[in-house]
């Protein structure tokens, strides 16, 4: 509901018509004009030096101009007039409180609605549903209903794409190659949604904090296809409209490719724009199944795979497309505490599914193939693995110190199971990162984050479904931010790990690594006095395990005692977790 944005897309309205006939001249790859110039150095012999600077020159005075306007914070009434949408906005109107709004800034349908080459101009349309403090909004899935209805009374086109607002078009191709799968002779006419993998730009070397997402792209999602299709994750999606609006699937189903079209031509500006507001007011899904049997799911943060898997239980197959030029770009997380929020929210919400009377197992009963659902749960089970991840961080590393053995010897046949599944669960990691594109580093980094996800994120997600299990809080979508300062951009790019805040997930992270520390420590001590009654081959293991954990936990250490930068973890943080070392080792004595 901001002016701001209206404001932009009507500076990119206007910029289109320069830079989509360059585009389409010159094949340009990617579309998205900042992406395209950030690298550009590898584009300009596709041009002429003068056109090429032409066209970037403008781009820098559009942006020059819409930053002058944000961090002013208003827009000049000389641009206002330029537009009747200006007019929408008056100083009553918050982003939670304002009327809905709908301004088509491109109609195809009208004359001059062209470049400069004279060639027709795609619609464009912003659209602000209705807000009102005394209304649920419902985050996400409510602005996607809102886009679904609104789109119908515009072109009612029989496929929409929804992607974030952090991503951009990277592959041409994208569009082109979902439409072929809806348009197979034999298969399309089973095709629910199109699925592509969620891919980050700004990704350090050796991924840092584990956001990569390489595995599950290629080799996860690619599994699920095989099974009845991917799960939606929410962005670089195309589904059918008519799934999305509760179509159980038939075999006689037929795609009707021109619905719609004909009457929209014969609407004017005006009429349809009152219409789309009737559809983004806040009441108009009171008493409607809207939410629930029709369109995108409420009642959960991840609503994308609420809503998938309806789809996949109404008799609809989905297919997982993953080209070798990624179709769609985004802003990964730079920081540990923007990967920790959007893992707490990922794992929270799936596990609430997994609560709910939405449980794959139970609601995809005989609607899915059993391995279907199992790859559902793959993700589902998330949140309460975190229990089993702080026993095993904590126990043994606190019976190591004890002299307390909790696995067999060394030496005893018994102890077969344990060494295979440590070695082969770490050798075909590594072997899936390395085929998938991470680097050695880079698996490290992964299996460090897989640690620090669990006894946070994962721990959190267990937490708030508890809570409102108890009916202590509510359902609460919080988006990621994923806006860095200029320290910790730096930081980021020389991957050094950023904490800088006394969050209470530092906390846990420091004492896990601080528990370990002392009890490997202190068992070495002890082997090297010779002081345990029990022999060292029924310890082993356990100093295997700790030592693991030690040395996964390095970074740490040195954000705790050798960093002297504003991303090191705070004093209160490391005085804190040493406090509750000092209780675990005093329970560890009693």
């Amino acid at each position: 509901g901001s002016i701001l944005t209206f404001y932009g897309m009507w500076e990119a309205s206007l910029f289109a018509k320069h830079w989509l006939p360059f585009c389409k001249r010159y094949n340009i790859e990617p579309r998205s004009p900042a992406a395209y110039f950030s690298e550009s150095d590898g584009h300009q012999e596709l041009c002429t030096p003068k056109e090429w600077s032409l066209i970037k020159d403008m781009f820098d005075k559009m942006t020059e101009r819409i930053d002058t306007v944000v961090m002013s914070g208003k827009v000049p009434e000389e641009i206002k007039a330029s537009h009747k949408g200006f007019y929408e906005w008056n100083q009553e109107i918050t982003s939670k409180n304002h009327q809905p709004i709908v301004q088509i800034l491109i109609d195809s349908k009208d004359q001059n609605a062209v470049d400069n080459e004279g060639k027709v101009l795609p619609t464009l349309v912003y659209m602000a549903r209705e807000k009102r403090p005394q209304h649920h909004h419902n985050f996400k899935a409510g602005a996607m209903n809102a886009l679904i209805r609104v789109s119908s009374v515009i072109s009612n086109s029989p496929i929409i794409m929804n992607v974030d607002c952090d991503m951009y078009s990277n592959n041409n191709d994208a569009v082109r190659d979902a439409l072929c799968f809806f348009l197979d002779e034999e298969m399309g006419h089973k095709i629910g949604f199109v699925q592509y993998p969620q891919n980050y730009y700004n990704l350090s070397k050796n991924n840092i904090y584990g956001n990569s997402l390489h595995v599950i792209n290629e080799v996860e999602m690619g599994g699920m296809d095989s099974l009845g299709g991917p799960m939606y994750i929410g962005t670089g999606c195309f589904h059918r409209r008519e799934i999305l609006c509760g179509r159980k699937f038939t075999e006689d189903y037929q795609e009707d490719w021109n619905a719609g079209i004909k009457d929209k031509l014969q609407e004017s500006i005006d009429e349809t724009e009152e219409k789309a507001k009737s559809l983004a007011a806040c009441t108009y899904e009171h008493g409607t199944q809207w939410g629930d049997e029709i369109g995108v799911k409420y009642g959960c943060v991840v609503e994308d795979v609420n809503t998938g898997l309806a789809i996949h239980c109404r008799g609809w197959d989905s297919v997982y497309n993953n080209p070798k030029r990624p179709a769609f770009m985004g802003v990964g997380p730079t920081t540990l505490a923007q990967t920790i929020l959007q893992h707490k929210r990922w794992s929270e919400g799936i596990f609430s599914i997994f609560l709910s009377k939405y449980n794959v197992f139970l609601f995809a009963h005989g609607k899915t193939k059993l391995r279907h659902q199992m790859g559902y749960h793959i993700y589902g089970l998330w949140a309460p693995n975190s229990l089993a991840t702080l026993y095993y961080v904590i126990i043994p590393s606190l019976a190591l110190l004890k002299g307390t053995s909790l696995f067999p010897e060394i030496t005893s046949p018994w102890i077969a199971p344990f060494v295979y599944v440590f070695c082969v669960k770490n050798m075909y990691s590594l072997y899936e990162a390395l085929l998938s594109g991470d680097t050695l580093k880079g698996w490290w980094n992964g299996q460090r984050m897989w640690l620090v996800k669990r006894i946070t994120s994962y721990l959190f997600g267990v937490l708030d479904n508890l809570r409102k299990l108890l009916g202590l809080s509510k359902i609460n979508f919080v988006v990621t931010p994923k806006v860095s300062d200029e320290d910790e951009s730096k930081r980021y790019e020389q991957e050094i790990m950023e904490f800088g805040s006394s969050d209470p997930e530092y906390v846990i992270i420091a004492a896990i690594a601080l528990l370990n520390l002392v009890c490997l420590m202190g068992g070495l001590s002890k082997v090297m006095k010779g002081g345990w009654n029990v022999h060292l081959d029924a310890l082993f293991p356990q100093l295997i395990l700790c030592g693991m954990l030690v040395i996964t936990s390095i970074p740490f250490y040195e954000a705790m005692f050798l960093r002297k930068d504003k991303g090191r973890i705070p004093f209160p943080v490391t005085l804190a977790s040493i406090g509750f070392v000092m209780l675990a080792l005093l329970a560890k004595i009693v």
